[in-house]
């Protein structure tokens, strides 16, 4: 039986969830922050040590600009709400991507809360902000170029252990496994943690982000368990 120690979650659904029901988008989103509620807690009984959440992609962006408005809005609430709640529980927020092109009532929710909580040590639940998979290499080699500049790397003995390193956060392990939600005709990972999943499991769901609870969790990670992992090998 595997352990599993990281768990990447992509939260897709919110929108999909709310039009079946006849509601707007923005109260998908608002049940989707109750099934984040809801994993958390789950994670922290199950043992799991680091939840990585795709919250706000890089694409986003491109949605429009009153729903763009409205998810940092509600991710500025989310945070002032749920920060003591976590912090009470030890959790530790962390939070990658390009932070710096958040609304700024986002930006210093979300410092507040990074503060806030960073001796926790329960488990470290993740935020991908303005993030993408593709940028963060993007930005990891700049890093390395930047880098050079300063100290004139040994570019000829740069190897995947050492490019790792220039990642929004290097400290964070390889997911065991990648979950993805709202996924009938969506088996995709979009942009997601490209350099990290190169070997982690994929667990693929029908069921939208807001209908995603404990007892759907538990069948992921029951489901990861029965795989092989060869890692390469025979």
């Amino acid at each position: 039986m595997h352990e599993i120690k990281h768990v990447a979650i992509i939260m897709d659904g919110n929108g999909r969830w709310a039009k079946k029901r006849g509601l707007p988008r923005a109260l998908g989103h608002r049940q989707g922050v109750e099934s984040l509620r809801a994993i958390v807690k789950a994670s922290q009984k199950m043992g799991i040590k680091f939840l990585t959440l795709y919250t706000f992609s890089t694409e986003n962006w491109q949605r429009p600009e009153g729903e763009v408005k409205f998810l940092m809005k509600m991710f500025k609430e989310m945070l002032v709400k749920e920060t003591p709640k976590l912090h009470k529980n030890k959790v530790r927020i962390n939070a990658i991507g390009r932070i710096d092109t958040l609304d700024s009532a986002a930006i210093k929710a979300l410092d507040h809360a990074l503060t806030l909580t960073r001796n926790n040590d329960e488990i470290v639940m993740t935020l991908c902000l303005s993030y993408g998979g593709r940028s963060e290499i993007v930005d990891a080699v700049k890093k390395i170029i930047e880098q050079d500049r300063n100290e004139h790397l040994d570019l000829d003995n740069l190897d995947e252990k050492t490019f790792a390193k220039f990642l929004y956060d290097p400290t964070l392990p390889e997911p065991d496994l990648l979950i993805r939600t709202g996924a009938e005709n969506r088996a995709r990972i979009s942009n997601f943690l490209l350099w990290q999943i190169a070997y982690s499991e994929i667990y693929f769901t029908k069921i939208l982000w807001p209908d995603f609870r404990k007892n759907e969790f538990i069948k992921a990670i029951d489901e990861f368990k029965k795989r092989e992992r060869l890692f390469g090998r025979i």
